[in-house]
């Protein structure tokens, strides 16, 4: 039963994917129904693969002594992480069937939404460090062609190059340290590595460690190379959310606490880790503070958020980081499609031209503001008892200094949050665009998103409990959640948290009176908007692939002979350093 529930949960996305493209674009309201009918078959198949979490391969198919076995392991990490991309993915695709009604490509659209969802969820239950690879490329190569959906669009296409190399090139760290296990280990399989990880030579298991915390890096957005998130935004917005929430930028934070127990005692590892989430947690909170595109200040946040999670890893609070993320994807997901609602009413993203849009759109600005909630870590909302937990955990694993900074970050976070609200859905309209509210089948979506974000704060003891008993090498302290709430409730930092929210809220309430203030910051906000000097930095990065990638296209003659030749001559030097060097 878990084998076939397995099979279901990544099968069902990539079987949907082919029968709607082969629906062909002429049947749209086939193609909206078949997509969410695999969409959430795929996420019931994982909900119910919840109660079978176990730490041992279910799954085992020999693919040689080069590739090792294909194995699927249903542990809580995996579980769980699949169960936030099939949920939060087919809430995202009932939300297509308003957002996309009337796009062209439709069968495409759906076809790498479906592949997408299916491949995170290899990912995480993978336990082949190679398959993992593998699957890893693939959500690469479906957020390439999900941000570039509008080929027509220059934008649209820079946005998916760019994010298809910088995350490319943070596989790499991933792919060698994969190598290096399997040079080693001779195999593959990750409880292994992670195991005997501590029988590697000191210096090639730092190699491998760092190697993942700059593949992780990439892949979730994390300083220095986040800038690929915010130019991700010219995708549709339910990719965004898609994107954002529940897949792609998960799987940094999931490899870093996946091989916590493997890096933590690597020298220079763990601080490192805090580093990266602080530094990301804290600049993209300015940067999304002074944004005036409302996805764009949302994909900044999620890079601020993400942050948080790291930096809870750094801090051994593996726990509290994968509770935050599970959170996360609730909040977020909400924003995002809430946002799309707007977009999709206003035909805008510029937060200029919105405002008074509370009145004619009462069920989204509702749906927002849960998800403000959320995010600011108010009271009643996920957020709050999750993000506690972080900054508890960093209390007692990372400097003082570092704690400092991330209740900085706490404090932009509710001043950013409260400014979107506000500019979107108070004070005077600024357009003269006929406004209306959501569509029945983005009310479903933002509903559930709701209902989830002000309630999975219930599920902290179970949610413990299932990583506690399944990842038996983490190490992990599992409570109930009214121990963890009366914690929460009776630590004195938890109201110094508070205070500092509060006072990000009272600023942007005070903002007439704090004008001049304002005005002398205005140099760092453009500054900001610009995105820091990270936008250079990644700009070099990027062309100095497309030029390698240029020279090498000299190598691909085009003439048969010539590649024949190449080949035969590739394959005498490696048998011949085989022969020599065995």
């Amino acid at each position: 039963m878990t084998i076939g529930l397995i099979l279901l949960t990544i099968g069902l996305p990539w079987v949907g994917a082919v029968v709607v493209w082969w629906t062909g674009d002429g049947r749209p309201r086939l193609q909206h129904g078949l997509a969410v009918l695999f969409s959430a078959a795929a996420a019931v198949a994982c909900l119910l693969l919840i109660p079978r979490a176990g730490d041992a391969a279910v799954v085992r198919l020999s693919l040689g002594s080069i590739f090792g076995e294909l194995t699927f392991v249903p542990d809580g990490l995996g579980v769980y992480l699949s169960a936030v991309a099939t949920v939060v993915g087919s809430l995202a695709v009932v939300f297509s069937v308003d957002y996309m009604r009337g796009e062209a490509q439709l069968g495409r659209y759906y076809a790498f939404v479906l592949l997408f969802i299916g491949a995170m969820a290899g990912l995480v239950l993978s336990g082949s460090l190679l398959i993992m690879f593998v699957f890893w490329e693939i959500t690469a190569l479906c957020s390439y062609a999900l941000i570039s959906f509008h080929n027509d669009d220059p934008a649209a296409v820079a946005g998916g190059v760019k994010a298809l190399i910088v995350t490319g090139l943070g596989g790499v760290g991933l792919l060698g340290g994969a190598l290096l296990g399997y040079a080693y280990f001779g195999t593959y399989d990750l409880r292994t590595f992670l195991t005997q990880a501590s029988t590697l030579p000191p210096v090639i298991l730092s190699l491998a460690a760092f190697g993942f915390l700059a593949a992780a890096a990439a892949k979730s957005a994390q300083v220095p190379f986040q800038t690929w998130l915010p130019d991700a935004m010219e995708a549709p917005t339910p990719v965004t959310a898609l994107i954002h929430a529940a897949t792609m930028v998960n799987a940094g934070v999931y490899l870093l606490a996946r091989f916590y127990p493997a890096f933590s005692a690597v020298p220079g590892w763990s601080i490192s880790v805090i580093v990266v989430g602080l530094l990301s947690a804290v600049l993209a909170g300015v940067m999304a503070l002074a944004a005036q595109d409302l996805k764009r200040a949302l994909a900044y946040s999620t890079i601020s958020q993400l942050g948080y999670m790291v930096y809870a890893v750094g801090a051994g609070g593996v726990l509290a980081s994968q509770f935050h993320l599970l959170s996360h994807s609730l909040f977020k997901a909400l924003l995002f499609l809430a946002a799309g609602a707007v977009i999709h009413a206003v035909g805008t993203r510029d937060l200029r031209q919105m405002g008074g849009l509370g009145k004619p759109m009462p069920f989204v600005r509702a749906a927002f503001i849960v998800g403000f909630l959320g995010l600011a870590g108010i009271p009643l909302a996920n957020g709050f008892v999750s993000k506690e937990l972080v900054l508890e955990s960093g209390l007692t694993g990372s400097p003082g200094w570092a704690y400092a900074a991330m209740l900085l970050g706490a404090g932009l976070t509710a001043l950013y949050g409260l400014r979107l609200v506000s500019l979107v859905f108070t004070g005077e309209r600024r357009s003269a665009t006929k406004v209306h509210d959501a569509g029945v089948a983005m009310k479903v979506s933002l509903g559930v998103l709701s209902i989830g974000t002000l309630t999975s704060w219930l599920l902290a003891g179970p949610f413990g409990d299932l990583l506690a008993r399944t990842l038996p090498l983490h190490n992990l302290h599992a409570e109930s959640t009214l121990a963890v709430i009366e914690e929460i409730v009776t630590a004195p930092a938890t109201y110094l948290a508070l205070a500092v929210v509060l006072l990000g809220l009272l600023i942007w309430w005070q903002r007439e009176r704090l004008s001049g203030l304002s005005r002398s910051l205005a140099p760092i906000a453009d500054w900001a908007r610009r995105g820091l000097g990270f936008e250079w930095m990644n700009r070099q990065v990027i062309v100095v692939t497309q030029g390698a990638a240029a020279g090498l296209r000299r190598l691909q003659t085009g003439q048969l002979a010539w590649n024949v030749a190449g080949i035969v001559l590739g394959l005498t030097a490696v048998l011949a350093a085989l022969a020599l060097w065995g």
